[in-house]
């Protein structure tokens, strides 16, 4: 069997992994579960008015921009790696909206920093929600590439 004909048969591969294990799929839960629990602190903050879910939802939201930078790296990288990847639509669809949730989630993070508690209500909030129903959708999109066009699924015992 050529290079070529092999190429086309195995899966798209993750060019970021270690050990074999594709990074990408291993960082995403981290901003996503940031995300997340940034809104569920707003809902609380919003019921409450205790100024701790505030500030914890400002730190949450740090965080999930960091960790989502790692996760975009990677996942770039393995777009990068394989033209197979980008040939997908799912995979555009999946990184727009996530630069689309970065994006919400950097000017959420930014007015909370400059106004404090003041930047939670109604337009924090409503960006997280936001945030989050992207994330349903890009999370969706992102498991259709591993689970119908076996992006990053290992040929080993196949």
């Amino acid at each position: 069997m050529d290079t070529e004909s092999t190429l086309r048969t195995r899966n798209p591969r993750s060019t970021a992994q270690i050990a074999g294990h594709p990074l990408h799929p291993m960082l995403i839960p981290f901003p996503v579960a940031f995300l997340v629990a940034a809104l569920v602190c707003d809902l609380i903050f919003w019921r409450t008015g205790n100024t701790a879910w505030s500030t914890v939802s400002l730190y949450l939201l740090g965080a999930a921009l960091v960790m989502a930078a790692l996760a975009a790296v990677a996942g770039v990288t393995d777009s990068i790696g394989d033209e197979r990847i980008r040939d997908l639509s799912a995979a555009w669809h999946h990184m727009l909206g996530n630069v689309t949730v970065v994006l919400l989630s950097l000017w959420n993070w930014y007015r909370r920093y400059e106004a404090g508690d003041a930047a939670v209500l109604p337009t924090g909030l409503l960006i997280s929600l936001v945030v989050v129903l992207l994330l349903l959708y890009t999370g969706w999109r992102g498991s259709g590439m591993v689970y119908c066009h076996r992006v990053a699924v290992s040929d080993q015992g196949a």
